[in-house]
């Protein structure tokens, strides 16, 4: 049985992450008891952000530099805090024939994030499948 999952990203800069998920995204930011690495916690989401300023860039990695797909339950809401804050906005919102409604952005460390809103799922309620 999974009880939880977290994410697990490489950084080059941790305070210009931390600030990024903090500001862009409403992520609270938790010291873990080692300087090199970060919590950020939203809800039911965790990432946590190690420093590695040698490590290849994530823009870098094409394809594969997606790490997350958060459902939450306003996505223009979303799109509109990470805008404000200088995200990359890679998709703007839109309905996707699959029955979610999408946004995709790049974070300051270059990392892809799509964040999406069930759109049969009540507004209140978050979506766990």
């Amino acid at each position: 049985m999974i009880l939880s999952s977290m994410f697990v990203i490489a950084v080059p800069e941790l305070e210009r992450s931390a600030v990024f998920y903090r500001d862009a995204l409403g992520f609270a930011v938790r010291e873990i008891g080692d300087p090199g690495w970060r919590l950020f916690v939203r809800d039911g989401c965790r990432i946590m952000a190690g420093e590695c300023p040698d490590a290849l860039p994530a823009a870098q990695l094409g394809d594969h530099s997606y790490f997350a797909y958060l459902v939450v339950d306003d996505v223009d809401a979303e799109h509109a805090r990470a805008a404000a804050h200088g995200a990359e906005i890679l998709k703007p919102p839109r309905d996707e024939p699959w029955g979610m409604r999408e946004v995709a952005l790049r974070t300051v460390d270059g990392h892809r994030l799509m964040i999406g809103q069930d759109l049969e799922a009540p507004s209140s309620q978050g979506v766990a499948r």
